[in-house]
């Protein structure tokens, strides 16, 4: 599922009036201003309409895979079906807060968005060749908040009626009114054949591709290997707008590995196509094989403006280690990001300091008078420094750890804590403070360990263990651990994500994304402020009053960012002239056969 969005919705709209409200219908959903593009536009403005078709796009894809069905909490699921299954609307990576009709050819909403209504387009359909029908999308609805991942649960739980009021035609109703969200939150639907289904176990790990309606299907799966999907020749959306010169590719294959080492190995062996590069150590020194100084591979740093979000080392406070916030303000002293950038990352990093990096949503400085007349209301249940100092992580810019593990000492003697014997006596349990971090990925390893030895000159007894893929993600789906290594994405218009991130209520949910396990009625009420926001300036006052709290609340050691795409990838390709605004989509290039050969004839 794409990032969630909240701001202002407006829309190129028909105004159609109705007996007690007055209703919108349009082409497009906006939560930032108007729509880029009005109804019946040509094509998106980063792509080539006339983009030829043909070739293979190989991807590289860490880890393994039991099952294609990634909608469901069971097996080891591979994503991607998501090319073969729609949703009632779609996105760009130009206009990230927009959502454009797809399956559905217009949305009804009225101006308290109360409902919204989906008209679906009489020409979607099926790869089997039927008609995309509103039972179908009610099917989906129910299915998925039924046996889906909790998450579907909970995303959905503001819909309190379905009505299919015509083959084509669907209604949901919502909980609350002033949601602005909640339209968009609808077009996000994936729909699923209730035919296909309905002597299947939708609840049921499945090696069988679902029945899909998108721009490829998938031909062939090897387990924990390989899956191949192939371009729909009559694929009923393809001269859509958003959809014209995308999607060129014949065939699209997955090849798994199982460890970095061998996905990266793999790459150089021109065994797949394209590269994201997320290490910054691989980044600077392991593009240095014949091909890339032949030219035959191209290193690119693509910069992009989406805001970056919040990675860290996320404390479980459901620990009762944690429990004390001078404890986790402390600890913090011993992550030493400057000698990290410097001596790990080859300096290409920034710190940091929100939980909205990299936006206008950001906090700075001290509350405006805005953000004042919501925080006010709370003070005495959050912490007092939100009113009194800008937050900053603890830094050696112009110190030195020794001299910030001395601060944190002074923290911690100041909330009760004692040094003895070399060990950190917590004041309530007289026990030595002690807790494990949990890792996925043993390549991030050699950035824990520093941090972990600075936190035994602390007196902390704290150890790493690094699992398989699998086990990770069960351990954090149940919420067993003490430490991990998370982040909190975010998007330019935050709205109801936040409330599975950070609400009272997402922390006692099994699967829910509030790793920290926070419960804060003063952030809950942030988080309705968030959500209802009438415009775009209040939602940004209201995420940067709710920045401030999350950062003052210790809840996580902010880690670092950096604002450009690393991508490398070898010279098969054709590309459109510039890139989206968000990212890059290499679904907007296209294969040139005279490189693909010349390649093939070189490195198979």
């Amino acid at each position: 599922m794409r990032a969630v969005f909240l701001g202002t919705l407006t829309a190129l709209a028909l105004v159609v009036p109705a007996a007690a409200e007055t209703v919108t219908r349009t082409h497009a959903l906006s939560l930032i201003g108007e729509p880029q593009y009005e109804e019946g536009f040509d094509h998106l403005s980063f792509a080539n309409p006339d983009a030829p078709k043909g070739g293979t796009l190989r991807l590289g894809a860490f880890g393994g895979f039991d099952s294609l069905n990634p909608y469901i909490p069971k097996g080891n699921r591979s994503a991607a079906v998501a090319l073969s299954v729609e949703s009632l609307m779609d996105s760009h990576l130009d206009e990230l807060s927009a959502e454009y009709g797809l399956i559905a050819e217009t949305v009804e909403y009225p101006d308290d968005f109360s409902w919204v209504v989906f008209n679906l387009r009489p020409e979607a359909r099926f790869h089997d060749g039927s008609s995309i029908m509103a039972e179908d999308v009610a099917f989906s609805f129910e299915i998925l908040r039924d046996k889906g991942t909790p998450f579907f649960r909970y995303y959905y739980r503001n819909v309190t009626g379905i009505e299919v009021e015509g083959p084509k035609r669907i209604r949901f109703s919502f909980s609350e009114s002033g949601n602005r969200e909640l339209p968009q939150i609808m077009g996000q639907l994936p729909v699923f054949s209730k035919a296909y289904w309905q002597d299947r176990d939708f609840g049921a790990t499945t090696l069988e591709a679902p029945l899909g309606s998108g721009p490829y299907r998938v031909v062939e799966v090897e387990p924990n290997r390989r899956v191949v999907l192939e371009r729909v020749e009559d694929y009923w959306g393809a001269e859509l707008g958003q959809n014209r010169g995308r999607y060129n590719y014949d065939r699209v294959q997955f090849e798994y590995f199982a460890d970095r080492t061998a996905i990266l190995e793999a790459f150089k062996g021109y065994v797949y196509d394209y590269r994201s590069e997320n290490s910054s150590k691989d980044w600077a020194t392991a593009y240095d094989f014949p091909a890339v100084k032949k030219g035959d591979v191209i290193k690119a740093l693509v910069p992009h403006s989406r805001p970056t979000g919040m990675q860290g080392f996320i404390y479980n406070l459901r620990r009762p280690v944690f429990q004390n916030a001078a404890l986790r303000q402390a600890l913090a002293y011993a992550f030493d990001f400057e000698w990290a950038n410097e001596n790990l990352f080859f300096g290409q990093y920034n710190r940091t300091e929100s939980f909205f990096s990299n936006s206008e949503l950001a906090s700075s400085g001290l509350p405006s008078d805005a953000e004042l007349a919501l925080l006010e209301p709370l003070r005495g249940s959050i912490p007092d420094a939100v009113f009194t100092t800008p937050y900053e992580p603890p830094s050696t810019r112009d110190s030195s750890i020794r001299k910030n593990l001395g601060e944190g000492f002074k923290l911690l003697k100041d909330a009760g804590y004692r040094f003895e014997n070399k060990k950190l006596i917590d004041p309530e349990t007289g026990q030595t403070v002690s807790f494990e971090i949990l890792l996925a990925d043993p390549q991030f390893e050699r950035i824990v360990l520093p941090f972990t030895q600075n936190l035994q000159r602390m007196g902390v007894d704290v150890s790493l263990r690094t699992v398989d893929t699998a086990q990770y993600e069960n351990r954090v789906r149940a919420f067993d651990y003490d430490m991990v290594v998370g982040s909190y994405p975010q998007s330019e218009s935050p709205g109801n994500e936040q409330r599975d991130f950070f609400g009272m209520e997402a922390a006692d949910r099994e699967g829910s994304r509030n790793l920290a396990g926070l419960k804060s009625e003063a952030v809950d009420k942030l988080i309705e402020a968030i959500v209802f926001a009438k415009d775009r300036e209040a939602l940004v006052t209201a995420t940067r009053a709710m920045d401030r709290v999350l950062l003052h609340s210790h809840i996580v050691i902010p880690h670092w960012h950096i604002s450009a795409s690393r991508i490398a990838y070898w010279d098969k390709f054709g590309r459109p002239e510039g890139n989206p605004k968000y990212g890059v989509d290499y679904f907007s290039w296209w294969v040139a056969p005279e490189k693909a050969q010349r390649l093939n004839e070189a490195y198979r």
